[in-house]
């Protein structure tokens, strides 16, 4: 299933915009910016806080939790995947509801995103024993699709940690069959282009996926940090200047997926 990219809308988002709520488990979405009860554990560290002065392995999973699941055992998935955090191969982790969906084929309710030094410390958390206990007794029972997609930002700049309160909008792109290089190479580098376009956006990485077989054929994916939702929608008001951005690649792009996610802050994930 596929989307056709429209002429307007904001960071390679559709003009319109809709909002899927997680199916009947209404404790768990964000309907404005404040604190959640299922809240991530960030790793504070002084390699996590720091500003980024070397290349970042970004790891972002998608979940789409089956309808009407008891809101206890979404409960222990997301606090599982928050106390993934104390993992020391981590640099930075949350996970918890989609604050909003702006196109997607699949309804996505859940969203990870966790930060790496190497490929090699992403690889060993995935095989890591506590990983492995909690997707197989807390994710995959209650979920029906997962999606996953890797890719390595070379110059990423501020925080490895985005602050809690922090709006996230993540967008993988589906290519066109063939694509050459040179026309991912200019994806690539509209994107990075994009922070200093748009004054709302704190941070951006982006790159290429390199974990094909879980990403649904999505090759290229990028993350932007803003201060909160309020920047976030003075984003999403400037779609006459989004167009022009957009203007420079569409003719390569097949699908794309856009979701918006909010850092909760710091506390006891609980009921």
């Amino acid at each position: 299933m596929s989307l056709t990219v429209r002429a307007s809308g904001t960071l390679f988002s559709p003009q319109f915009s809709r909002t899927f709520s997680a199916p009947k488990l209404t404790l768990l979405r964000f309907s404005k910016p404040s604190p959640s009860r299922f809240t991530p554990k960030i790793n504070m560290s002084s390699s996590a806080s720091a500003a980024a002065a070397q290349p970042i392995v970004e790891h972002v999973v998608l979940f789409k939790v089956k309808d009407d699941t008891d809101p206890s055992k979404v409960n222990a998935m997301v606090n599982g995947l928050n106390g993934l955090a104390s993992l020391n191969l981590t640099l930075h982790l949350t996970a918890g509801p989609l604050y909003r969906t702006r196109s997607s084929p699949i309804a996505f309710t859940h969203l990870l995103h966790s930060r790496y030094s190497t490929k090699d410390d992403l690889s060993s958390y995935n095989v890591h024993p506590n990983h492995l206990s909690l997707v197989k007794d807390s994710v995959l029972p209650i979920c029906d699709d997962v999606m996953a997609v890797d890719w390595v930002a070379e110059d990423v700049q501020g925080p490895v940690a985005p602050p809690p309160g922090s709006a996230i909008r993540v967008s993988f792109l589906k290519l066109k069959e063939n694509l050459g290089e040179e026309s991912k190479s200019e994806i690539l580098g509209v994107i990075k282009g994009i922070k200093g376009k748009f004054a709302e956006i704190n941070q951006i990485s982006t790159g290429e996926n390199f974990s094909p077989a879980r990403a649904k054929g999505y090759s290229i994916a990028s993350l932007a940090v803003l201060p909160g939702v309020s920047e976030l929608e003075g984003l999403d008001s400037k779609q006459e200047l989004a167009n022009v951005e957009k203007d420079k690649v569409r003719e390569h792009l097949e699908s794309v997926i856009v979701l918006d996610y909010v850092v909760a802050s710091p506390q006891s994930a609980s009921l």
